[in-house]
């Protein structure tokens, strides 16, 4: 019987567990030009006994920042500080996935230089306040991507995915997830689009279609991932209906032949569903109550999933696959240092 704690390939990265560290906001990036810092090194470095650490969120370009202080991968000062970050899980004999995230309308103009305003698949606000460190403004309409717009923020991951692996990392997870960029062209109450990145289920996918196939032609399927959350409400998305739209999404993904597909769970069910679609490797981040902790490895186990990914008790729990394999114990999270305390990676913010 495989279970978490045994090896895996994946894609030719080979994992010394199927325990993953989720991707979580930390809004640290205190760096030249929002870039990581040494504590960032620490951080991911006292994590390195993963299989798999996902990092926060970073920015393809400038116009992808969504939250304060967090990091780019689009200039040479951040790649040359994440390269500290890879060296240092590397030599604890971690491997490490950038992952790359456009927040599209979820975002200010304060945030961001030069006159920019936070862009879209169409020009619907959200719901809610971005958050800054001295406190919440409003959000504001994005302004809707033209298509040859988008084709030049597809540019931009690509060129984003191609400084990661400059930076030593060892692929990327594209986050099409959380009500972000990729999301919103997904998402039918955020594409009104009637061009050809929207108008039907065939049109909303293309962009995170055309996403994956561009980054995984210029470094490699076996180093690009992609990040996906069905029916996920957070950031205002609306999916009342979302098994038609992301069958078809996995159905075009499954030819590119990616490192790995990450669901956040919506339900058991479609969870399966996606699982017989998919022949590569799922990462799962299951659905559960409260924080996810060590009955999620059995669905490894029972074959529902190849790698179990983990949130909040990564944040308190450090060396956390071991106290999985032992049973504990476990440091509690403290909801208190997340920005919305939840532990589906998209809301869960470091306290260090």
């Amino acid at each position: 019987m495989t279970t978490a704690f045994d090896p895996i390939d994946l894609s030719g990265t080979q994992l010394v567990n199927r325990i993953a560290m989720a991707p979580m906001t930390r809004s640290r990036a205190y760096g030249p030009g929002h870039s990581p810092t040494d504590s960032t090194v620490e951080y991911y470095a006292q994590r390195a006994s993963a299989g798999l650490i996902i990092t926060e969120g970073t920015q393809p370009s400038v116009v992808g920042q969504g939250y304060p202080d967090t990091p780019g991968l689009h200039s040479e000062e951040q790649i040359a500080a994440w390269r500290k970050v890879t060296d240092a899980v590397h030599a604890k004999g971690g491997k490490i996935f950038a992952q790359l995230m456009h927040s599209g309308r979820i975002g200010h103009p304060d945030l961001l230089p030069d006159g920019l305003v936070p862009v879209s698949a169409s020009d619907v606000a959200p719901p809610g306040q971005a958050y800054f460190h001295d406190g919440p403004k409003d959000y504001v309409a994005p302004r809707p991507l033209t298509a040859d717009e988008v084709r030049e923020t597809i540019a931009d991951f690509v060129s984003a995915a191609r400084n990661a692996i400059e930076a030593g990392f060892d692929g990327v997870e594209l986050h099409g997830a959380n009500g972000y960029l990729i999301h919103q062209f997904l998402a039918p109450n955020t594409n009104l689009r009637t061009d050809e990145w929207g108008g039907s289920v065939e049109g909303r996918i293309r962009f995170a279609v055309e996403v994956s196939r561009a980054v995984a032609e210029e470094i490699g399927a076996a180093r690009t991932a992609l990040r996906i959350s069905p029916g996920n409400p957070y950031n205002g998305i609306v999916e009342s209906d979302p098994e038609p739209t992301y069958t078809a999404l996995v159905q075009q993904l499954e030819p590119i032949g990616l490192a790995y597909l990450h669901l956040i769970e919506n339900t058991r069910e479609f969870t399966l569903v996606v699982r017989k679609l998919f022949t590569g490797t799922l990462v799962l981040n299951a659905a559960t109550e409260g924080f996810t902790g060590p009955d999620a490895l059995g669905l490894v186990e029972d074959g529902t999933a190849d790698v179990i990914s983990y949130g909040a008790l990564f944040l308190a729990n450090p060396d956390l696959p071991a106290r999985l394999r032992t049973g504990g114990p476990f440091n509690a999270p403290d909801p208190a240092s997340f920005f919305g305390g939840d532990d589906k990676g998209y809301t869960d913010y470091a306290s260090l």
